[in-house]
């Protein structure tokens, strides 16, 4: 499908790759990795013919149609459903064609566009572009309204909906899960993994690379190495790759010490002077090689508050809203300091509406809210990049906040954001999403708060950055409430979870596993429900939509419940054996990485460790063929839950 020979591409200078090599089979889906700046947004804009090359080959089929995720766009006055319309460029130019055959009042010309026009399945055009609409995350009603009255973030997911509309061979996705919500998220995977041609996407999400990715990319040295499986395979074969790089290296630098104390001995007698001369030979003809360079410019935490109150903060008997509109009633809810909580719902459930009256941002319109005395809130979302002023640099937005505090003191804290040298002190006004995102939550951990609001923390961060801050909120000792797309976040942050739905905020008891199941089964009874009140009107236009329960006897919807429930039974051996297969399978994996550790230890090569390294090596052996029997077990019966599911649907 796509074949990259001998690639050299350099950006204002900047060498991005150097003879590098590539090739993508059709059908693959080949998640983008590597280091802010390495290259990969300029691999798509090659691909795109908007950048050229200064080496090598880049090779596509004759008449593949790519499409491609803009990441920006006008305010224009179309529709949405226009707007997504117009991604379908052959259906738009045969409408075109047609109104032209039309006005030439040319009937032979309109009947063959009009087959033409059937070929390409138009009469469903605008039914598929509302269904991409409200699969990510617009209310029905959303679909006249013009692209104007959106937001940022709903016209890129307008954009992202224009590029899935487009019939492509080749789709290029760059951060597509960015502002997305947990819910979009899990409809565009599983409408990625059904797409038949071949996807490129650049993403930082490592459960959605994990659900939706065949192979893996990585830009690293200035090649693109590929890896087959996941991200977590990737980073499993990487990590051994590393561990492998490092233990050759040492090896080798304890010979190259060798040879040179060899030759500083020597080189002056002359008996020995032709064995000092071949070792310098040696020296120079040895290919170096390079030590594994994987430590993450990040390291920060959020120091918590002096002094804390239990509970930091109680809404009681609470309803909030927009004037007198209620979104949420009845809230009777209380953080005590160490609360791990993660909200989920459906877009416009109320999650921001809940953060607001939590920071103390809104009134409520009913009940009360009382914070503790030493309450000290720290709130991050994405419109506070927005207020960032452009024109201060990182080290000026902590400075006002602590006027008293050392520049030594200031720059150590944002060196951990990877902000060095000059960069402290640039204007924020030329960062980028990300740069101006670490600025943000710099700034709330300087101001050491006890309760963490973070509504989508990770959009535009990278996997360091992710990880980094995975691991800070997990050091942190206060209270966390977060709203995020980012499973691998919420699964490693929060120990409890909120459902917002229905105008209430309840304890969720489920996992993220039963959350999108429950998301599934919502999603199916909001498609059914039409249909069904579809079929009872045009059965009897007399009896109120819905009374005859989609034209079906109470006998026939009786037998059909008792079928699904039958299956649902059916399913639930299954399910509870893919749980297990992923409980053991992350021990393993686990297992593996502590081995790789072991076995990256130079003292275990030398020979009084030769028993200890071939029982490593042997464990190591026999937990990857678990691991691999495992995996090829897990897809089995993955494949089986679906089919089964699909059933249910």
């Amino acid at each position: 499908m796509l074949t990259i020979s001998d690639l050299s591409l350099q950006r204002g200078g900047v060498w991005l790759l150097e003879n590098a090599d590539l090739t993508v089979q059709s059908g693959e889906r080949v998640a983008i990795v590597g280091a802010n700046g390495a290259g990969k947004s300029s691999l798509f804009k090659l691909l795109l013919g908007e950048l050229g090359q200064e080496q090598g080959e880049v090779s596509l089929p004759g008449g593949c149609r790519v499409a491609h995720m803009a990441q920006e766009v006008g305010a224009s006055q179309r529709s949405a459903r226009d707007f997504v319309l117009d991604g379908d460029k052959v259906l738009r130019r045969l409408e075109t064609k047609l109104a032209e055959a039309e006005a030439a009042g040319d009937d032979l010309a309109q009947a063959r566009i009009h087959g033409e026009l059937d070929l390409h399945e138009a009469w469903s055009a605008p039914r598929r572009a509302e269904a991409l609409i409200r699969g990510l995350g617009f209310a029905d009603g959303d679909v006249e309204r013009p692209v104007s009255a959106f937001s940022g973030g709903w016209r890129i997911r307008l954009n992202l909906a224009q590029a899935l509309m487009q019939p492509s061979d080749l789709l290029l996705l760059d951060e597509p899960t960015n502002h997305l919500d947990l819910d979009a998220c899990l409809w565009l995977e599983n409408w990625l993994r059904r797409y038949p041609g071949t996807l490129l996407f650049i993403s930082h999400d490592r459960d959605f690379m994990d659900r939706v990715a065949s192979h893996v990319v990585h830009f690293y040295g200035k090649k693109l190495e590929c890896y087959t499986g996941n991200y977590s395979a990737f980073e499993r074969q990487r990590s051994e790759r590393l561990a492998q790089q490092q233990a050759g290296y040492e090896r080798q630098q304890a010979r190259v010490a060798e040879i040179q104390r060899f030759i500083s001995r020597f080189k002056a007698k002359a008996t020995k002077a032709r064995q000092a001369q071949s070792r310098v030979k040696a020296l120079e003809r040895m290919e170096m090689i390079a030590p594994a360079h994987i430590d993450s410019p990040f390291s920060f935490r959020f120091p918590v508050a002096d002094k804390v109150s239990s509970p930091l903060l109680s809404i009681r008997h609470g309803v909030v809203g927009y004037g007198d509109k209620a979104v949420l009633s009845e809230l009777n809810l209380g953080l005590l300091p160490g609360s791990r909580i993660g909200l989920l719902g459906p877009n416009g459930a109320g999650k921001s509406t809940l953060m607001d009256a939590l920071r103390g941002a809104s009134q409520l319109l009913a009940g009360e809210r009382v914070a503790g005395e030493n309450l000290a809130v720290g709130y991050f979302a994405q419109h506070q990049l927005e207020a960032l002023d452009l024109d201060a640099s990182p080290f000026l937005h902590l400075q006002r906040l602590d006027p008293k505090a050392s520049e030594q003191s200031i720059r150590n804290f944002l060196g951990g954001f990877d902000f060095h040298g000059d960069a402290a002190l640039a204007p924020v006004r030329s960062f980028s999403g990300g740069e101006k995102a670490r600025v943000a939550l710099a700034t709330i951990a300087w101001q050491r708060p006890n309760l963490l609001l973070l509504d989508e923390p990770t959009n535009h961060l990278d996997l360091e950055m992710r990880q980094a801050l995975t691991m800070a909120l997990q050091d942190f000792e206060g209270a966390i409430v977060v709203v995020s797309h980012d499973r691998h976040l919420l699964r490693n942050t929060v120990d409890d979870f909120w459902l917002v739905h229905g105008g209430v905020v309840d304890v969720y008891d489920g996992d993220l596993e039963d959350y999108e199941r429950w998301l599934a089964d919502r999603r199916r009874d909001e498609a059914e429900a039409p249909q069904r009140i579809d079929a009872s009107s045009a059965a009897n236009p007399a009896v109120p939509n819905g009374a005859q329960g989609g034209g079906q006897s109470a006998e026939d919807r009786k037998a059909r419940k008792r079928a699904e429930a039958a299956l649902r039974q059916k399913i639930s051996p299954f399910r509870k054996r893919q749980a297990a297969l992923e409980q053991r399978m992350e021990q393993l994996q686990q297992s593996l990485k502590a081995l790789e550790q072991a076995l990256a230890e130079p003292g275990l090569y030398e020979a009084a460790q030769k028993e200890q390294l071939r029982e490593l090596l042997g464990t190591q052996a026999q937990q990857r063929g678990e691991l691999d029997s495992l995996e090829a077990e897990w897809l089995e019966v993955s494949e089986t839950v679906e089919s089964m599911e699909a059933e249910l649907g």
